[in-house]
């Protein structure tokens, strides 16, 4: 049976996903909860290794959680993440062994990652990104505008949204309906020849 071939997106959806989308610094208007559902029902699908799956994310949107997260924030990104709708802390977690029996249930991964938790860091970081990385698509493609940051004090944030658990966070993504008028203008990309070769 042939390969199926599956059909690329249309350049409008390019744009929107890469090359018109911009990161905001100035965001508003409001985000429902069910919008926040449907986000994360895309993230999901997004591949990591052996399914594992590592990312937490809290969706920073009341008044109470905005003001655990303030005391965190650098002081050039204070002002943009208190004004934005929703700020998502990006977190990994440590132990995300615990539930390959139920993602990965063809063989036993949970053992591959047995032992100390330090030697699953780098696997939960690594594919933890990857899956911050989906989310910033996942809100473009459904028409939200995005403001991914570090510039945080991570200390405080895993004291304040995650003490008690395995879960570290990594960076931050505000959410939101962007200001074109604020934003600056876009900076230069490498070229393929200056960032790539085929080899």
């Amino acid at each position: 049976m042939p390969p199926t071939r599956t059909e690329a997106l249309a350049p409008a959806a390019l744009d929107q996903l890469f090359r018109t989308a911009r990161t905001h610094n100035e965001l508003g208007g409001e985000i429902s909860d069910d919008t926040l559902r449907q986000l994360y029902d895309l993230v999901k699908w997004g591949p990591t290794s052996a399914n594992m799956s590592p990312a937490r994310f809290v969706f920073v949107k009341s008044a109470q959680a905005k003001a655990l997260l303030e005391p965190a924030l650098d002081e050039g990104n204070h002002a943009k993440t208190m004004a934005a709708p929703v700020t998502v802390i990006v977190g990994f977690d440590e132990d995300f062994h615990e539930k390959l029996p139920y993602l990965f249930p063809h063989t036993d991964a949970k053992s591959w990652f047995a032992g100390p938790r330090e030697g699953r860091t780098a696997a939960a970081f690594r594919n933890g990104s990857l899956q911050g990385a989906y989310l910033i698509l996942a809100a473009r493609a459904l028409g939200l505008d995005t403001g991914p940051m570090s510039g945080f004090d991570n200390a405080k944030v895993d004291a304040a949204f995650f003490a008690g658990t395995a879960i570290k966070s990594n960076f931050l993504v505000n959410l939101g309906y962007g200001n074109a008028a604020k934003i600056f203008p876009r900076s230069p990309r490498l070229s393929f020849e200056e960032a790539a070769r085929i080899a």
